[in-house]
């Protein structure tokens, strides 16, 4: 990746986002820095990014909504999904939807660009061996269907078939940060 890439960070945690945002421009990028997907579609660009980087749970839409929107303005763009919410269902959306990698919070600037220059996938990565847990599973599904539900609460814990406070006990003990 050339220092005169354009890269487009959509991320509604400002202290991140502008940390990533000097991090990169000391690197001679030019950035682009949005806090919501709605404020980048409503954005003039004056040039196409060609690298983006985007926050899964983004106050309003879904980073997959933004990823969506992207991918379909630039087929060619480089963009990686940063969350401190992983999970297999996000994970596989995300890439269906056109990015190209996908980033567990925290990750580093030299993350971030060497999953922009990661084009391939590797098949000599091992599975980590362990048998997935109960707790696992149930973490999965819902996470699974907070994105169905555009991360609402309540209307997650009717799907499941839960207290609207047991899922919030649920997701404060398992919150990523």
């Amino acid at each position: 990746m050339t220092p005169d890439a354009h890269i487009l960070i959509v991320e509604d945690d400002d202290d991140l986002a502008q940390t990533l945002q000097r991090s990169l421009e000391r690197r001679g990028f030019a950035v682009s820095r949005f806090s919501s997907a709605e404020e980048m579609r409503k954005a003039t660009m004056p040039v196409m990014p060609s690298h983006a980087v985007v926050d899964l749970k983004l106050t309003g839409d879904s980073g997959l909504t933004c990823v969506d929107y992207l991918h379909r303005l630039n087929p060619d763009m480089r963009i990686v999904v940063l969350t401190g919410f992983a999970s297999i269902a996000t994970a596989v959306e995300a890439i269906k939807l056109g990015a190209a990698h996908y980033l567990t919070k925290p990750s580093g600037t030299d993350d971030i660009l060497a999953a922009f220059e990661r084009g391939e996938g590797d098949a000599d990565i091992q599975p980590d061996g362990r048998p997935t847990t109960i707790k696992t599973l149930e973490w999965e599904k819902i996470h699974e269907t907070l994105l169905a539900t555009d991360f609402n609460i309540s209307e997650t814990a009717r799907r499941l078939g839960m207290h609207r406070r047991t899922l919030a006990r649920k997701l404060a003990k398992w919150q990523v940060r």
